[in-house]
């Protein structure tokens, strides 16, 4: 799961249990800031964080002053850079300049809010959290897929007029065809990526909880287990079982969704002779320079586990550059 779908619910849980929660987001950075604008960081009252605005470089300043927050019930803006006075001390590192809004769970920031925001996010809805700066008003923004709110052109967490949005899209998702052995080390690489992972394999010999624990699996056919999936622009889609009865269905049925990756195992010969195969099958419109084959970066890996280094560092450049 991607990080808005861990930090929101854990300071719900927070709060709801008496312990209190305060959220961290960055809301402007200069030169090299290590966490872009949008990044959050949860702190309970507790003092146990999760999430990150620095990647380390000020979050022991931002505990103290979050929970300081829970104390005051205001609102709080940092800002932390090499500039500042206390530089040596909880400067950042990189030479960059972020600032940082806090609220505590409950006063500035509802609990309503925060219960809607992790609902919408749950349902797989778009939405974005407003907050004017200077009134401290706030409200969750419904997004269009289709191209932002009326005030947002790009799903992109800044200011937008008075208004401070923090963007919460849908959460990214993954579809692996083939429960194979580099599937596998896969699955765990992406969801340390922020995505939701399925593995879909009729093959039970394939598809089990002992090799993939903890991880949604489907014994259906590729072709039905991704209509229920219901792939969409924040889906990637990859064929491992190098079984073409199992990987074309998926193919197709990837070929016809606007995921914004599809990746296919398999050698240059391989994927010549899937690109034959799949041009008499699907309809002539239809891009087959969509598919990645052979999948994966050219870092020259050979292990299963470096060949899903180098698929998950192509699906995340094909999911930055598009």
């Amino acid at each position: 799961m991607d990080q808005f779908n861990i930090i929101l619910p854990t300071a719900l849980e927070w709060h709801v249990s008496g312990i209190g929660a305060a959220v961290a987001t960055v809301i402007r950075t200069w030169g090299s800031a290590p966490r872009p604008v949008g990044s959050q960081l949860a702190v309970s009252g507790e003092g146990d964080i999760i999430g990150s605005v620095s990647g380390g470089c000020v979050e022991g300043a931002v505990i103290i002053e979050a929970l300081n927050t829970l104390k005051t019930g205001r609102n709080v803006i940092l800002e932390y850079g090499v500039s500042d006075e206390d530089a040596f001390a909880v400067g950042l590192a990189c030479g960059g300049n972020i600032q940082i809004l806090v609220e505590p769970v409950g006063f500035g920031l509802s609990e309503n809010i925060v219960a809607e925001l992790v609902c919408r996010c749950q349902r797989r809805e778009p939405v974005a959290y407003s907050i004017d700066i200077k009134s401290g008003v706030n409200k969750v923004i419904t997004l269009d897929i289709n191209g932002g709110t009326k005030n947002v052109g790009t799903h992109t967490s800044g200011f937008y007029g008075a208004e401070f949005l923090v963007i919460y899209e849908k959460p990214l998702r993954m579809a692996v065809i083939g429960g194979v052995h580099i599937a596998q080390p896969l699955v765990s690489i992406a969801r340390m990526s922020g995505f939701a992972v399925v593995v879909i394999d009729p093959r039970s010999t394939f598809l089990n909880a002992i090799r993939f624990p903890n991880v949604e699996l489907s014994n259906l056919w590729p072709d039905e287990a991704l209509k229920a999936f219901k792939p969409d622009s924040r889906t990637a889609i990859i064929t491992l079982s190098h079984d073409p009865k199992i990987d074309d269905l998926g193919l197709i049925e990837a070929l016809n969704s606007n995921c914004f990756y599809i990746g296919c195992l398999g050698s240059k010969k391989t994927h010549s002779k899937r690109l034959d195969r799949l041009s008499k099958i699907v309809n002539s419109d239809v891009c087959l320079s969509r598919l990645h084959g052979p999948i994966g970066l050219n870092i020259q890996s050979r292990t299963p586990t470096e060949i899903a280094i180098s698929i998950m560092a192509e699906v995340i450049q094909s999911l930055r550059v598009n």
